[in-house]
């Protein structure tokens, strides 16, 4: 039997990623989407004063 199936030491990923990059980048789109809504929520009742 293959060992190198076992061990997970001997695993090559096939590309190379960043966590940290990965959950600040989807943290900040998620704030920017939010932020618009905001101010499209802001404008629209300051519209209906």
């Amino acid at each position: 039997m293959n060992d190198s199936t076992r061990n997970p030491e001997l695993h090559v990923y096939e590309e190379q990623r960043n966590d940290f990059i990965d959950v600040a980048t989807g943290f900040g789109v998620f704030f920017a989407i939010l932020l618009v809504i905001g101010i499209i929520a802001t404008a629209a009742s300051l519209m209906m004063k």
